[in-house]
């Protein structure tokens, strides 16, 4: 086994060009004494409004909070009903169980993304809301979800947590439906150190009532007119993200140049992920679907090359749903893609000589 591994992500990389920066900007905070709700967190919210073309963003302590918050903000709870992509993390179902509501799912296409073929059959008396996640960083098909949204009188909520920077027929993603809630773990596109995350809207009201809900339903010190979360960001979290941001389109490209690499190699050995002309993607994750899957994942690992899958678990057949009492063959698409999916390692830290080996030993494992 190689020793001079291909990680598939390799954190402490990133900051090596200006760890300075983000130690100033920590050091200003910490000086200042304004941990909570400090004037980082409202300049950070304004960059991110021109970032993803929206009116309004509210940051918040986490990305699953931001699911909750949206979904709160909609007044969906106990006996209704919101579709999401069975394929997605945890969070996605998580976060409309939270609330008391129910989770649906709907099945995917080939973009791993809510296929809107299969919504309508989703859709019930007690349905409220349609929740596409933006797998891999790859947009869904907005159009289709939201016309079909507005037939049946449902609210849009975008998961955006994998997909800052990504546009739909130009338009960034968190702009296309009524809320968006995006995620800034350390793994996303665009990170913080610990835990964050961020909402947007197009509609002052939603904003204002996100607003107190995710900070325990306040309207003054001693006064809560509802009972709400405490879900706010950090000011050192802002602080980090403004440093973040700038470096945010360059990274962005990185990723794509890797993709583009690993696309035109691999297109004859693996299934890659298309780009159509009126998406731009952003690759947090390049998903193939792969024949003998275990086998190549084997394979790289002997070789020194990590790989993943994203998810390994469906999430109607976690033991979490069990009480949705849904059986395997439920979502043919999707337990098909998971069966042969693969994450190969993508960040834009990744060396030439790196993404070459990782082309070139795909390429062996399917020769032999």
């Amino acid at each position: 086994m190689s020793t001079d591994r291909v990680a598939f992500v390799n954190l402490p990389l990133r900051i090596r060009d200006y760890e300075d920066e983000l130690v100033d900007a920590f050091r200003k905070v910490l000086r200042s004494g304004a941990y909570i709700m400090g004037p980082e967190v409202a300049e950070f919210e304004n960059a991110l409004k021109g970032y993803c073309g929206v009116d309004h963003v509210l940051g918040v302590a986490n990305g699953t909070d931001g699911l909750i918050i949206a979904l709160r903000a909609l007044n969906i709870g106990a006996g209704d009903e919101v579709i999401t992509a069975p394929n997605s993390f945890i969070a996605s179902a998580g976060a409309i169980q939270m609330t008391g509501a129910e989770v649906r799912f709907a099945d995917v296409g080939p973009d791993y993304n809510l296929d809107p073929a299969k919504l309508e059959a989703a859709i019930t008396e007690r349905t409220k809301a349609i929740m596409p996640v933006h797998l891999t960083g790859r947009p869904a098909p907005m159009d289709e979800i939201k016309e079909i949204a507005k037939r049946h009188s449902l609210y849009v909520i975008e998961d955006a947590a994998q997909a800052i920077g990504a546009k739909y027929k130009g338009r960034p993603v968190g702009s296309l439906g009524d809320i968006a809630s995006f995620s800034l773990h350390p793994l996303k596109n665009l990170q913080v150190f610990g835990d964050a995350g961020f909402l947007s809207t197009p509609c002052k009201h939603l904003y204002e009532r996100m607003s107190g809900l995710r900070n325990h339903g306040l309207v003054d010190r001693n006064t809560s007119s509802e009972w709400g979360l405490n879900s706010r960001l950090d000011t050192i979290q802002a602080a980090l993200g403004l440093v973040q941001l700038k470096r945010l389109d360059a990274w962005t490209e990185g990723f794509r140049s890797i993709a583009a690499q690993y696309r035109e190699s691999l297109k004859d050995v693996v299934s890659v992920p298309e780009e159509l002309n009126h998406e731009y993607s952003v690759y947090h994750n390049f998903v193939v679907l792969a024949d003998r899957r275990d086998e190549l994942m084997q394979y790289l690992d002997n070789k020194g090359i990590d790989t993943k899958i994203h998810y390994p678990i469906l999430l109607h057949r976690q033991p979490a749903a069990k009480h949705l009492k849904l059986p395997e063959g439920s979502f043919p698409v999707a337990e098909d893609q998971v069966q042969r999916m693969v994450s190969l390692p993508i960040y834009p830290e990744l060396e030439d000589s790196e993404i070459k080996r990782v082309i070139a030993e795909i390429r062996n494992f399917y020769s032999a």
